[in-house]
């Protein structure tokens, strides 16, 4: 991956650049393809597909200068994160202390490790 911070953008803001924009960078982002390659496919000078590009992560910076998405989706996937590892360790630490339930307490640390949905009634959604 060429740039992290522009592939995170894409998925937040790609939907905002014209379609000639997004399919220049999805070539140039997800397929690898060089500034070369690109203008040879689509028909353009190498200078277009640099401009389209430069633009493009431009506007891309532009949205995300004043809509946040980005930053915020990356906190609360933090967040997250840390609120599994806290739930986790705390789930471990009852298992110690109530080694009867250690079997169920395995079970849902697998799930909440995997992502499972969990359903306190019993059930499995």
């Amino acid at each position: 991956m060429k740039d992290l911070a522009y592939l995170q953008l894409w998925d937040a803001y790609g939907a905002l650049l014209t379609d000639t924009q997004r399919e220049i960078c999805e070539k140039y982002y997800f397929y690898d393809l060089s500034l070369s390659e690109i203008a040879e496919e689509k028909g353009i000078s190498k200078q277009a597909v640099s401009d389209a590009l430069k633009t493009s992560r431009e506007l891309l910076d532009f949205y995300e200068g004043k809509l946040h998405f980005n930053a915020q989706t990356q906190a609360y996937s933090r967040a997250v994160s840390f609120m599994m590892t806290d739930v986790t360790r705390a789930l471990e630490a009852f298992k110690r202390l109530h080694p009867e339930y250690a079997g169920e307490m395995d079970g849902i640390i697998e799930k909440v490790t995997v992502g499972e949905e969990i359903d306190l009634d019993g059930k499995e959604e």
